[in-house]
């Protein structure tokens, strides 16, 4: 039997998780090197499982398949296309870097509300919810897929409510009060789409027999699975909306400021970055490959919803106060560009959905984390107490300036390349759609140039006058992010080359074939 290459890629983070967690209270240190070392071995599997994939061999590759809940027709199945691969080297390569960031986010306070908090436990977190989000991109049976799309918001929860942000005005009390009103918020909403998602994968399971990804479409395209189109709506709906919330997706967004307002920033990382990819990545792996008429069918109405992101998110971005949460709306405006993407039903807005993916955890990872290392030597996530930094600390206002670019998509930087080939997908197909999605690159300008204004020009408030420039820990942190953002955005070769023919089965899948040009190119 051949080495298990993808079970081994899950397992390593959640062993990690185990034996962090066992660590003794005293050794927090000890617990902070061997979460990282776990995270660094992870990441090395990864790129071992990118090496090893062939964008032009099966679609599917190092497949696992093993009997599970015979009963039921549960199988322990997985297996990567291009599309896997990208999302979890991107989760392997995020993680040491969250890790880093946060390396005393969880060291002891001294407080009236709390006098210890659990370092072992937020770093063995951090790897529990690594694990489950890789094994979801892997998995190709429906039911394993739930179940660690639904385990991953028990460590979020704890994240989310137990370590929270420490730089929040008010009292002690008030600060937790808050967290635990983020996290609950975060986990309603997703326990909501869950279980709508669980009534559908039983629908599934009732339609076709299995939950087998693979053999589901098999039978359909030899035509010995004959779904009525009423149910396969419904199920496609069910399924949709737990990944609408997960994603975030306009009007099931608003537990995603709340969250990462609370959090601290490489939490806030983890979740935009990372957890939320989970609900995009399954809009294509499972939407659109068990449900594919169902999709088309609700292409209009979705890419309705995923303007409105567009906009609305880039609009209350605008007009925030809080550096976290404008980081936040700006995420949700950058999803409604991932799905508007995915649902244009053509080959570029699909690579293009699939590399903004990449891209956005990059960037908002860079962003977010400066933003983290800023709001720690302040101790305020208002934009008004900030002012003149660039003066007193010209590579933290530098780092976060070239973040800020990104985030606004520009030309030389990563994220560009992915939202060009979004609008120039939506176009295609959908030319009044891509028209009124550029006005959110115009508001993501305003938003970004505004905040680096505010924060990083003009006098220099006192407050500030000392605030030192980035350490030694911290530039480790963010220098690969953006040397990999300024990379990217040259050259994204290597990333569409490997998408480019998983999204063109995806394509296969909803019998969808890009327009033709209306002008034929000059011979």
């Amino acid at each position: 039997m051949s080495f298990p290459l993808l079970t081994a890629t899950a397992a390593l983070p959640a062993v990690g998780a185990i034996v962090t967690a066992a660590v003794p209270a005293a050794r927090r240190t000890a617990a902070k090197w061997l979460a990282l070392l776990f995270s660094v071995a992870t990441l090395a599997l990864a790129v071992v499982v990118a090496v090893r994939f062939d964008p032009d061999g099966d679609r599917y590759q190092l497949t696992e398949s093993r009997s599970w809940i015979a009963d039921f027709g549960v199988r322990y199945e997985l297996g990567v296309d291009g599309i896997g691969v990208a999302l979890i080297a991107l989760t392997a390569l995020l993680i040491p870097f969250i890790i880093l960031a946060g390396w005393h986010d969880a060291d002891p306070l001294e407080t009236k509300s709390s006098r210890w908090r659990p370092t072992q436990g937020f770093f063995a977190l951090i790897l529990a919810v690594e694990a489950m989000v890789i094994i979801s991109f892997e998995a190709t049976d429906v039911f394993l897929f739930y179940i660690f799309f639904e385990a991953m918001l028990i460590p979020m929860y704890f994240l989310i409510g137990g370590f929270g942000d420490r730089a929040h005005a008010g009292s002690d009390e008030k600060a937790s009060a808050q967290r635990s009103y983020a996290a609950v918020k975060f986990l309603l909403y997703n326990l909501a789409g869950g279980l709508i998602m669980l009534a559908a994968v039983i629908g599934l399971y009732v339609v076709a027999g299995n939950f087998s990804l693979q053999e589901i479409a098999e039978a359909r395209a030899n035509g010995s699975l004959d779904m009525a189109t009423n149910t396969e709506r419904w199920l496609f709906l069910g399924f949709f909306f737990a990944f609408a919330v997960k994603a975030p997706l306009w009007p099931l967004h608003t537990w995603l400021p709340n969250a990462m307002g609370e959090a601290t920033a490489p939490v806030a990382v983890l979740i935009t970055a990372v957890v939320d990819k989970v609900g995009t990545f399954a809009m294509l792996r499972f939407c659109l490959g068990l449900f594919p008429e169902a999709s088309k069918w609700a292409t209009p109405a979705i890419l309705v919803l995923a303007l409105i992101s567009i906009i609305y998110g880039a609009l209350l971005a605008v007009g925030q106060r809080d550096i976290k949460r404008l980081v936040a709306y700006a995420s949700i405006s950058h999803f409604g560009f991932i799905i508007l993407g995915i649902f244009a039903m053509t080959s570029q807005g699909q690579s293009g959905a699939t590399l903004y993916m990449v891209n956005h955890g990059i960037s908002t990872a860079a962003l977010m984390l400066v933003a983290g290392f800023l709001i720690s030597r302040r101790g305020s996530r208002l934009i008004a107490d900030y002012g003149g930094v660039q003066k007193v600390a010209p590579v933290l206002a530098g780092t976060f300036l070239i973040g800020g670019l990104a985030t606004l998509s520009l030309p030389g930087l990563a994220p560009f390349v992915s939202e060009f080939l979004v609008l120039a997908g939506t176009f295609a197909r959908y030319p009044a759609v891509g028209i009124i999605a550029t006005f959110g690159i115009v508001l993501a300008a305003l938003y970004t140039l505004v905040l680096y204004q505010r924060t990083m020009t003009g006098p220099v408030k006192p407050e500030v006058a000392s605030m030192p420039d980035l350490k030694v820990r911290e530039l480790a942190v963010v220098a690969p992010l953006i040397a990999l953002l300024i990379v990217l955005g040259v050259y994204p070769k290597p990333v569409t080359d490997l998408v480019n023919p998983a999204v063109e089965h995806t394509m296969s899948d909803v019998q969808k074939k890009d327009p033709k040009p209306e002008v034929e190119a000059a011979k």
